[in-house]
């Protein structure tokens, strides 16, 4: 089942409460909707400052290289999660 038909566009435009809270259903909270542009600004952000300062760590301060290898890493997974908060931007969802 391909979720990006012209069917569903509605249903994303209107946004898809509370199915990402697990315990929206047991405490009674109201249905939250996700903060996509946040978290778009928020993985970019991380995307650049780990991965500029990961490579000025690794390339300036040898004795520092494996705390730069580490932010590369979590750079790499700000670039996945900046990659999927887009996909789901473009799909349509609010936020």
């Amino acid at each position: 089942m391909n979720d990006d038909t012209e069917e569903n566009r509605p249903r994303y435009e209107k946004g898809l409460p509370g199915y990402h809270d697990f315990l929206g259903r047991v405490t009674g909270a109201p249905p939250a909707l996700s903060a996509l542009t946040l978290r778009l600004w928020l993985a970019g952000f991380g995307m650049l400052f780990c991965l500029v300062s990961g490579a000025l760590l690794v390339g300036y301060l040898p004795p520092l290289a494996w705390f730069g290898w580490l932010l590369i890493a979590l750079g790499v997974i700000a670039v996945i999660d900046f990659a999927w908060v887009a996909h789901r931007k473009r799909r349509g969802e609010p936020g």
